[in-house]
């Protein structure tokens, strides 16, 4: 009797998958152009932290992830970041952008839609619509005629066209239409 009950519930488990493989349809689509248009993966609330020896180096978080394979790109929207300084662990910069694409290979970032830099290090926080971080330069720029504004906390305020920041020698520029005010405080010099 055993024996009967297992092969009627056998028959009637696959009677319910072949009925249900039945009523599923997939769309792999022509293949003629898929693959670089769609992503391979979305991810909603992603928050990721990449470490180098134990160590964090950066955070990122974002509403909406799409990875992109063949084209080795990652598009992110609402994207808040945290860079690290190495051995402390502190915050050494922050930013945020409505939109931000990330080239998979070469680490350069392209950021959009109210851009905001924050450099602890260098007191410096920068504000623009558009800017680029080139990874393996360490250069951060904006294009020719995209404005950006850069601010300190000791007043100092400049606003121009063709920005570029190079962060291995520690220098910013404009290139065109520069204005603002430049504070520079003089040491007093103490006598013996």
């Amino acid at each position: 009797m055993k024996g009967t009950w297992r092969s009627r519930s056998v028959w009637k488990l696959a009677l319910v998958l072949l009925c249900t493989a039945v009523s599923c349809t997939f769309d792999y689509g022509t293949g003629e152009s898929q693959g670089t248009d769609q992503p391979d993966i979305i991810m909603h609330d992603v928050e990721y932290v990449r470490v180098r020896n134990g160590e964090p180096m950066v955070r990122f978080e974002a509403e909406t992830a799409e990875r992109y394979e063949k084209k080795q790109i990652m598009e992110l929207s609402s994207f808040s970041f945290e860079q690290y300084n190495t051995g402390s662990g502190d915050v050494n910069a922050s930013g945020e952008a409505g939109a931000a694409s990330v080239e998979l290979d070469s680490g350069n970032v392209r950021l959009q839609e109210r851009v905001l830099i924050i450099v602890d290090s260098e007191d410096i926080t920068i504000e623009t619509d558009r800017l680029t971080w080139e990874d393996s330069n360490r250069v951060l720029s904006g294009g020719e005629d995209d404005e950006v504004s850069v601010y300190r906390a000791d007043g100092t305020y400049m606003n121009g066209r063709g920005f570029s920041a190079d962060a291995r020698r520690r220098t910013w520029e404009f290139t065109s239409g520069i204005q603002g005010t430049y504070v520079h405080e003089d040491e007093e010099e103490e006598s013996q």
